[in-house]
Order: structure tokens, then C-alpha cells, then sequence
């Protein structure tokens, strides 16, 4: 596969308002991608693709990224069970970042600590003005130990 499907970058009217995707990749060949939950609308997780994994995306149906730290392709769920179908494609105005719409399968967490959402905690100013985070009352989908026989 390769990364030859997508429109080359056209000029700023046809980028901001033309049919032709044209995915603007970063300098180490990334685009961001925030994933959603197709019906509610929570924010899962942020994830980063590069020309193939977005590619393979759009080929399958499920979602794929690029990892930065183990600096490999990898399928979300594809040992877990968790695999996001893709229901939208999103792309911003200057087609630098993208919001994929997604439901997923399984126990329908995405965060490898056993929450739906890898958002689980906010930031919140102590008395001292000092930020730390607070979780938002979110439970647990499953526990990650007990499930992979860590504990």
C-alpha cells in the first residue's frame, strides 16, 4: 500500500475547499487523529497515523496508527479485542489533522488501563494554585491486570 491514493497538496482554495483529500503530514510523516465515540460523541483517545496506517484505515474499516514509541504500525484492538470500526472520516480545513468517528468492539474500552476513554482525569488547580489531576468519575471498564493475568 501507499500513501500515492491521496491528491497531492493543491493550492489553499483547493486544499480548503476542493473534493481532492490531500493529508498534510508533518515533518517526521504524521497526521494527528483524535477518535471519537460514533454515537455520543466522547473523545477516546488522540492517536497519529502516517501515509500507510491512513491508508490501511480507510482500506479496512478499522482504525490503524503509527506508534511512535515502538516505532511500528499497529491495528487498535488487534490483541485486545478493542478494534475501533470506522463509521467517518474527518478532516480539518487544512487537512493537517483528522477526527475519526469510530464504535468499538469488545468490551468497548479503548484505553489500555481499562477505561472507555483515555481520558479519564482532568486537570484541576489545588489550594496552592498548583495543577494535578482529578479523575472524572468514570468507571473502569475492565481491569487490564485481571485480564491479562498481570496481578
Amino acid at each position: 500500500m501507499s500513501d500515492t491514493i491521496f491528491a497531492a497538496r493543491g493550492d489553499k482554495t483547493d486544499i480548503e475547499t476542493g473534493t481532492g483529500f490531500q493529508p498534510k503530514f508533518d515533518a517526521d510523516g504524521l497526521i494527528a487523529c483524535v477518535v471519537t465515540d460514533a454515537d455520543d460523541g466522547s473523545v477516546l483517545m488522540v492517536g497519529y497515523m502516517n501515509a500507510e496506517a491512513l491508508a490501511r484505515t480507510l482500506k479496512t474499516g478499522e482504525a490503524w496508527y503509527w506508534s511512535r514509541s515502538r516505532q511500528s504500525f499497529w491495528k487498535k484492538g488487534e490483541t485486545s479485542g478493542q478494534v475501533q470500526q470506522v463509521v467517518e472520516v474527518l478532516t480539518d480545513c487544512d487537512q493537517d489533522a483528522l477526527v475519526l468517528r469510530v464504535r468499538v468492539a469488545g468490551n468497548g474500552a479503548t484505553c489500555h488501563v481499562g477505561y472507555k476513554s483515555c481520558f479519564y482525569r482532568r486537570v484541576e488547580l489545588g489550594p496552592d494554585g498548583s495543577p494535578r489531576l482529578e479523575p472524572t468519575g468514570d468507571a473502569r471498564v475492565y481491569d487490564p491486570d485481571v485480564v491479562y493475568g498481570k496481578s
